[in-house]
Parts: structure tokens; sequence; C-alpha cells
């Protein structure tokens, strides 16, 4: 599973230059096909999972606030790119910040400021007026655990209010530094994030050290953007080494890997795979350091992309064009895999794992083509 692959110091390669073009405009059309499918217009809000039944129909399940955030993200980039968003952006907008209840993390605060910070700076007065941001972290326990997605979700969104001139946030530098500081204190020797902290709760003791690929790739892009805002120089470098180690873990045939041991610089999990890092997310963090840094992530890029139409493991096409989607992951049935990637998980062994009965799951969630509209539809 390892590999001596790195970051290319060459000059940045823009998007448009990469092999798989092709490949990035179909599934650029795929979402804007398939998220209104996945829209609710009387909630004004995106689903949690479009999934395939027994009868091969696609049916909605649930309703996400969050994945409703992250899914205008893209759309709004698929608006600048000069196209037309296949969902109203602005009602969407309205439901988010009308009523502030559902908010019950502090990751969540943090990626709607993040949205209205690229959106509609002009927003986040009123979310300062009803929430005190600086108070309002320390309420819940995502934040008190310093789970890495989510202060990567807040550091996000305070680069980004930096970056938009907002003015409203109380302290806005000296909270950001604060969560950098927390979100860094994750990082293992080898460049790569726990999942939290690992002192201060039974949770971090038992799995802190494992942190998923969400918890790689969120703090690229927050790190690069804090980077962009605050001219930091140590953001850089901490975004380059997990970007480098993501990269020199890469699998064979693109997969970017579950669940990583920061303590090892090894993979804990493989399975499952999921498309949306193939396509969505890591493009979306490796392009952010890209153009933070100047370096060149196009090769890393193109083998997860790859992975989509047949280079995996099945040699399945994961694209859905009838439904306007793509599969969620190839993951692996049965129980003992599922066990081993359990102890994997809490104990940190690389012990490895066949490739036992690897399946299609038959589902997407909308924020999945909002991550791939949000890389890759460029901004004129």
């Amino acid at each position: 599973m390892r590999n001596t692959r790195t970051l290319d110091d060459s000059v940045a390669s823009p998007v448009e230059t990469l092999k798989t073009n092709h490949l990035v405009t179909e599934i650029i059309d795929l979402a804007m096909a398939g998220l209104p499918r996945m829209f609710n217009p009387e909630r004004q809000l995106f689903c949690h999972t479009l999934r395939r039944n027994d009868n091969g129909q696609l049916v909605q399940q649930g309703i996400s606030h969050r994945y409703t955030m992250m899914t205008l993200l893209g759309l709004h980039r698929l608006e600048a790119s000069g196209s037309t968003s296949p969902v109203s952006i602005a009602p969407v907008m309205d439901t988010l910040t009308h009523d502030l209840s559902w908010i019950k993390f502090a990751g969540d605060l943090g990626v709607l400021l993040w949205l209205c910070a690229v959106v509609d700076p002009g927003r986040i007065e009123r979310l300062c007026a009803t929430l005190n941001t600086t108070n309002a972290l320390v309420q819940y326990k995502d934040f008190r655990q310093s789970s890495t997605t989510e202060l990567a979700w807040i550091l996000a969104g305070l680069s980004h209010a930096k970056l938009a001139g907002v003015s409203c946030i109380p302290n806005l530098d000296a909270l950001a530094a604060a969560v950098y500081i927390r979100l860094k204190a994750n990082q293992g020797p080898h460049g790569l994030f726990g999942h939290l902290a690992t002192a201060g709760s039974v949770a971090g003791a038992l799995r802190g050290r494992a942190g998923s690929f969400a918890d790689q790739v969120y703090p690229i892009y927050a790190m690069a953007k804090f980077a962009q805002a605050y001219d930091d120089a140590d953001a850089i470098r901490r975004a380059r080494d997990c970007a480098d180690a993501i990269i020199r873990l890469q699998g064979p045939q693109g997969e970017w890997w579950w669940h990583y041991d920061a303590a090892t610089g090894q993979v804990s999990r493989p399975y499952p795979v999921y498309s949306v890092h193939q396509h969505g997310m890591a493009p979306m963090a490796l392009l952010a350091l890209e153009k933070a840094a100047g370096l060149n992530v196009s090769e890393a890029i193109e083998r997860g992309l790859r992975w989509i139409p047949a280079e995996n493991v099945l040699g399945a096409d994961m694209r859905h064009p009838e439904g306007g989607l793509v599969w969620r992951c190839i993951y692996l049935d049965g129980k003992w895999p599922q066990l081993r990637e359990l102890f994997n998980l809490c104990f940190g062994s690389n012990l490895g794992q066949p490739l036992r009965n690897p399946c299609v799951a038959y589902e997407c969630r909308p924020y999945e083509l909002g991550w791939a509209l949000y890389a890759f539809a460029l901004p004129r």
C-alpha cells in the first residue's frame, strides 16, 4: 500500500490540463442532472440520501442541513463558472439562516460560516446577532473534544470570513488562531491527522489517533485557506505534510483509503473506498493547496478520478447517468472484514485484510456531488 509519490514542486497545473478533464465534465453534468432529484422543494433542503430500492427506483431518505450547505457551496461555484444552478440558491440560504435551532454541532456552525462567507457574507451579521460565535463553540461536544473534521470546518469558515472582509465576528483573528492551534495538535509526526484529541476523553484514548480520510482532506483545505487569510507559512507546511502523506499512501488503483493511523503514518482501514473522496473531496483539498502554495497535484487527482469509471477492484463504472449520480462506495460485505477493520481502527494495527465480497453501495448523497462541483466548476 506504500509508494513513493509526493507532491511535485513544479509549476501548478490547472484543472483544464487534466487528462481526465472529459470525466470531470461528465461528473459536473451528472451533478446538474442528479441534484434536483435530491432536493425537497417543500422543505427547501436537500435529502440525506438517494438510495436505490429493491425495485430499482431511486428514493429520497431523510433531510440534511449539513449536506444542504455543502451542496450549496458546489452550486454557487457552478454559477460562478457561468452555468445556471438547477436549484435556486437564495431560498435555500433563507431556510438555513432563518431558524438556527438545527445547529447541534460546532462543525455545522463552521460550515454555515464557510457557506455564508463564500455565497453571501452579509448573512454573517445576523448569525453573529443570534449566536455568540466565540462562546457558541465551547458548548458543543465536538469542539470540546477537538474533533478534527469539525475543527477544520470551523477554521475554513473563519478563514473565508477573513478573506471576505467580514468585520462582525468579535476577535475573529484570535478565534481563528485558537482553532488553528487546536487543529494542528491533532496532527501526527508523519503528517496525518487523528480523529480527535487523544487526551481528555475515553473516545480520544481509544481511537483519537485513527483519522478518517475526511480528517485529512478538510484540514488540508482549511489550513490552505488559513494560510491565504493570514499569510501563515506554518499552515502551508502542515497542509503539505498531510497531502504528502495521503499521496504516498494512495492505492495502486488511485484509491484514497478510509482510515489512517496518525501515530505510525500508515493506513489502518482501507475500505470502504468512497467515490466522493475520488472525485470531490481529494481534488477540493489538493487544488486549494495547489492554489495557496503553487504545487502540482494533477497526478494524484488523475489517479483518483480514474477509479470512478472502472479502474477499481470490481472494474465497476460507479457512474449512473440515468439517475444523475455516482454510486457511493465499494465496501467489503460480511462480518469478518468489518470486525477486522474495527480491530484495526481501535488498536491501530495495520494487519492488512483480504478483499472478501467487495460490493457497490447503490446510493448517493447530495454533498458528494456538491463537493465535485466545488472542486471542478471553475469560476470565470
